[in-house]
């Protein structure tokens, strides 16, 4: 029996053997068929690797083209780091303020940004309350509705604090991401906010010297350094914030001003802001009072008027004036504060501030003359400086006789601080108007100027505001050793087109020392409250006179500017008549 294993198999059929040396699929010689088999895998090799190169050109041409899209032609769409807006606001350049003495004003610190990619957020609900707990000053229901959205790029803060950055990082939430930014900050705060101003959050300027420098800022590395002197800012501001909260005022302004170089070094305004949080700040308090606010000044006026009726050479420093009438113009009656009732002398009419006094004084070089005296001092155009916030004066239009007569004391006419303090300088300085600025200028290079008085004009001129403080309405503002000269000034405000009897401003502008004058310190303080201790009175001798006195005691240490126990010769003029006033044992003036 055969094997059930080959049952199948019984049947065998038998090939011929192929010949010695063919092979038995092909019929060929062996050598001939592995030949063709390497270059078959050779052929075969080679179109896929031409294969695999195409693809992987083509898939590298399709992701460039995408990132150009993104980057350059469709910003916003994903996180958009490589975008125009986001360089700007990644740069680093801006460069810092310095005050005068290189003290950081605004500089640039790294901060950082959270961000999320909303599709990646599962739970935007329970994601917004966490970071609702941490993220304090955002709203639940904001984050919440950010968080809810199909974007991949949605600013949820922006500079963020560390701790901020840290609690953030700490939850662990994927979809959140952090920016390195730049964060304009400013070390001094409100102290120089009004000069300085302050950025948008991507770092563009908005206001102040932010704004008025920002190209500059930008394309620049080494710090751009201001005139203000940050000693001096401080002791003016805080002396005005101890009037303004004593005398209950709604707000002060102050400058001092260079007058050999024209440099501002110091200004304040009162109310002020924190820059950093300018988004909380009031408009009062933005505002500044100092340069964009114009304000009828009044009686400081009579020194404009005194130094242009001298150098017309039509008033002598000899002249007396009677001023025991009232002056009645149509309707208008003009009348002295403290009236004296008999004629009074030049230096007597500065000294008691007579109004009549000084209308006769105007009267005696015309409206024409008036105006052209005012103009060359620069208080009936805007002026010239880098801040963009300047105010316009208010100027009578048309300039008429009584125009002539109320401007020569003080009303009529609105100019802002600094602008008033620039032509007090061109009075005390010789009578040449230099350019003002908030850049420090180069030291011990001379700043030309043009001629608006001469010589022996600011001479006179000088000793007549001394006479002031020394015998008049500015007492209070004699810091001993200083010889400090000025004038006060107190004004009704405008309200609803007619003067307001319980709304004031009190001003005194003052120079020191007036043998050689360096420096011009002016203060006023906006709507005063009269005190037990003043007799009920708010004028600029009570309120604004002591704010200057105690401004010079402090800062003239700090600029080098020595006491000396010397007081200034009269003009030539006066001997005769001092002398036959001291023989009658009368005051000097």
């Amino acid at each position: 029996m055969i094997p059930r294993l080959f049952r199948r198999s019984a049947s065998i059929t038998v090939s011929p053997c192929p010949p010695l040396g063919l092979d038995m699929q092909t019929g060929r010689q062996p050598n001939v068929v592995l030949g063709s088999r390497r270059k078959q895998s050779i052929d075969v090799g080679r179109t896929r690797l031409i294969v695999a190169a195409s693809i992987f050109a083509f898939a590298f041409v399709i992701v460039s083209v995408r990132l150009v899209e993104l980057a350059v032609f469709k910003p916003g769409q994903e996180p958009h780091v490589a975008s125009t807006s986001d360089a700007e606001r990644l740069e680093t350049g801006r460069a810092d303020i310095v005050d005068r003495n290189g003290i950081v004003l605004a500089t640039t610190l790294p901060a950082a940004s959270l961000y999320a990619n909303a599709r990646q957020i599962d739970n935007p609900k329970r994601v917004a309350a966490q970071l609702s707990a941490v993220l304090v000053d955002v709203s639940e229901p904001r984050l919440e509705r950010l968080l809810s959205s199909d974007r991949a790029f949605v600013y949820l803060k922006r500079d963020l604090s560390p701790r901020e950055q840290f609690e953030v990082n700490a939850l662990g939430v994927p979809g959140l991401y952090f920016q390195k930014e730049n964060k304009r900050v400013y070390p001094q705060g409100a102290l120089t906010a009004q000069i300085v101003g302050f950025t948008d959050i991507d770092n563009r300027g908005l206001a102040g010297m932010e704004q008025a420098f920002d190209e500059v800022l930008r394309g620049r590395t080494e710090p751009l350094p201001l005139s203000v002197d940050l000693r001096v800012q401080h002791v003016l501001a805080e002396e005005l914030g101890i009037a303004m909260n004593e005398f209950s005022a709604i707000g002060a302004a102050g400058v001092v001003l260079d007058v050999e170089t024209g440099e501002v070094v110091a200004m304040a305004s009162l109310p002020t802001f924190e820059p950093s949080e300018v988004g909380t700040a009031s408009n009062d308090a933005r505002f500044n009072r100092a340069t964009l606010g114009t304000y009828e000044m009044g009686s400081v006026f009579k020194v404009f008027t005194a130094a242009m009726a001298l150098d017309s050479g039509r008033v002598s420093i000899t002249d007396s004036f009677d001023v025991s009438k009232p002056i009645r113009i149509a309707r208008f009656t003009i009348n002295d504060y403290k009236p004296k009732g008999r004629a009074l002398s030049v230096p007597e009419i500065l000294i008691y501030s007579s109004n009549i006094g000084t209308v006769h004084m105007v009267e005696q070089i015309g409206s024409e003359m008036q105006q052209q005296y005012l103009g060359a001092l620069g208080l009936l155009e805007p002026i010239s400086i880098e801040l963009p916030e300047v105010g316009s004066p208010l100027v009578p239009l048309p300039w008429r006789e009584i125009n002539m007569m109320t401007v020569s004391y003080g009303h009529g006419l609105s100019v802002s601080p600094l602008q008033l303090a620039g032509a007090m300088a061109t009075v005390v300085n010789g009578g040449i108007q230099k350019p003002m600025t908030l850049l420090r200028r180069p030291p011990n290079k001379p700043v030309g100027g043009e001629r608006v008085l001469k010589a022996e004009t600011s001479e006179k001129v000088r000793w007549l505001m001394r006479q002031v403080v020394v015998e008049g309405t500015g007492k209070f503002a004699n810091a001993k050793g200083y010889r400090v000269g000025g004038k006060t000034g107190t004004s009704d405000k405008l309200r609803g087109g007619r003067y307001s009897d319980n709304a004031r401003i009190a001003s005194f502008v003052g120079a020191f020392p007036m043998d050689n004058p360096r420096y011009v310190v002016f203060a006023m303080v906006d709507e005063p409250k009269g005190l037990k201790r003043t007799y009920g009175y708010a004028t600029g001798g009570w309120v604004a006179a002591p704010v200057v006195g105690n401004v010079v005691e402090r800062i003239a240490p700090l600029l080098g500017v020595a006491r000396r126990d010397l007081e200034l010769p009269a003009p030539r003029e006066l001997g005769p008549l001092l002398e036959a006033k001291a023989d009658a044992g009368q005051t000097t003036h």
